[in-house]
């Protein structure tokens, strides 16, 4: 377990120092084109151990395959999305196995077999930098928001799956980012500047296999 919170901290913090460059202006943004066999911009960060993500073919198509035993790193791809211009976060996930219901409000217990996080960067203002982690939850209820274990309010934590959905099925999930951000900080970010993905497994010691498909921003 990292008691000093370099799993979510590191990721949220110190990994986005700075970001430069306007949001592209279309209807639909492509983040992660995990069906073209594409990982392109996405980078990995290493935690306690690692967790393995690679692109494989999964009932017909390519998808993105993490998996994690007893580990921690994550996929990053910095890039500025306009949330007036496309809110909308559109991804599906899958997961093979569930974790079980960890303690996932206390430190030993802030593992996931699948996340997908939003991030303002507050650039040298660290304190300002601010996430939305969309999880696959083995304890808490759909619809659940608490603070991460490690990053408190800077990364705030959403049960958009439980232990009620089942192994093995494609989820397709959407969610309003703007509308996520005022609700949960009470302000209106009209940027997110980068989007990541983790499954981990480092705290609990457990095992978790999931699988990713694209991942891109809408208008509606």
């Amino acid at each position: 377990m990292i008691d000093s919170g370099l799993k979510t901290c590191t990721l949220l913090l110190a990994m986005l120092c700075s970001f430069a460059g306007a949001a592209e202006e279309f209807s639909e943004i492509r983040v992660g084109n995990f069906s073209h066999g594409n990982l392109r911009g996405w980078e990995e960060k290493k935690f306690n151990g690692s967790s393995q993500y690679r692109i494989i073919e999964l009932e017909g198509r390519k998808v993105l395959m993490a998996h994690s035993q007893g580990g921690a790193s994550g996929l990053i791809k910095k890039q500025r999305i306009d949330l007036q211009e496309t809110p909308y976060l559109n991804w599906q996930w899958r997961i093979a196995n569930r974790l079980g219901p960890l303690p996932e409000q206390q430190k030993a217990g802030d593992d996931y077999a699948a996340r997908v996080y939003v991030i303002v960067s507050g650039g040298w203002a660290f304190w300002r930098t601010r996430a939305i982690n969309y999880v696959w939850s083995g304890r808490m209820h759909k619809g659940d928001v608490w603070q991460n274990a490690f990053a408190g309010r800077h990364a705030m934590m959403i049960a958009v799956r439980s232990a009620r959905d089942p192994v093995a099925s494609w989820e397709k999930e959407k969610r309003n980012v703007r509308k996520d951000l005022s609700s949960i900080y009470g302000e209106d970010f009209r940027y997110i500047d980068a989007v990541a993905l983790m499954t981990d497994t480092d705290n609990a010691g457990g095992r978790a296999t999931a699988y990713y498909g694209d991942i891109y921003f809408s208008a509606e």
